[in-house]
């Protein structure tokens, strides 16, 4: 309000729990209430994970799928009704390099963010009667947030201690800016990372097999950084 011209009508802020779908409607007839349409969503909700597979418990496997996948795809089923009806939009979803790749510690995370891509690359074949819905897939890789103060672990109810340095990893502006980006050219998918990390995504994209030789060789030495406490330190993609 203080930089620009929008006024307090320009500006609604709700709050949402997107485990709680039944709720999700009903949001979304605030908004069309108060604007009168949606042109954009992002679904940018989401918790990461650090924790090994035989170590996890499985309901940790369920809340992670329900927050990053069912959510965002709730979410999505309803604005997606309203930009049916007006034939445009844009869906944008925050995927995660983890997304097209897989990475040791990572494993519910990594199967959500597959599943994210799996399901809007399939819902963008069903919309080819709507020309002017665009579903468009963010995937970053490290970048600068809270997203590790907040990660799922071996069970529910225990925190990651030692969330690390974070200086190595893009700027949060960049990668905004670079979404926008991306948004506004209707990018179908777009890998948002600095090197090495984007180097490894071209890399499962167009030599899997040495993709999984190096992914094992740097999974092994992060795994023993996250048993020894200093793994955070190391960084890993979102």
């Amino acid at each position: 309000l203080e930089i620009s011209s929008l006024t307090e009508s320009d500006i609604l802020v709700l709050r949402l729990d997107l485990t709680d779908r039944s709720t999700h409607e009903a949001a979304t007839n605030s908004v069309l209430k108060h604007f009168g349409k949606i042109d954009v969503l992002v679904n940018n909700g989401g918790r990461s994970q650090r924790s090994l597979f035989v170590d996890t418990n499985l309901d940790v496997y369920n809340a992670i799928i329900e927050l990053n996948y069912l959510g965002t795809i709730s979410l999505t089923k309803y604005v997606l009704n309203h930009m049916i009806q007006r034939k445009k939009g844009k869906i944008v979803t925050v995927s995660s390099v983890m997304g097209i790749m897989g990475a040791p510690l990572a494993t519910g995370y990594c199967a959500s963010k597959h599943a994210l891509q799996g399901f809007f690359n399939s819902l963008r074949t069903e919309l080819t009667d709507y020309p002017e819905i665009s579903v468009i897939q963010i995937c970053p890789g490290p970048v600068q947030s809270q997203i590790i103060q907040n990660v799922f672990t071996e069970n529910l109810a225990k925190s990651l201690e030692n969330s690390g340095d974070q200086s190595h990893k893009m700027p949060t502006d960049r990668c905004a800016r670079l979404t926008l980006v991306s948004v506004a050219n209707d990018v179908k998918e777009a890998w948002i990372s600095d090197h090495p990390y984007l180097a490894v995504c071209y890399l499962w994209q167009y030599a899997p097999t040495w993709a999984w030789w190096l992914m094992n060789r740097m999974g092994k030495k992060r795994i023993q950084n996250f048993k020894s406490g200093i793994v955070s330190v190391q960084g890993a993609p979102l």
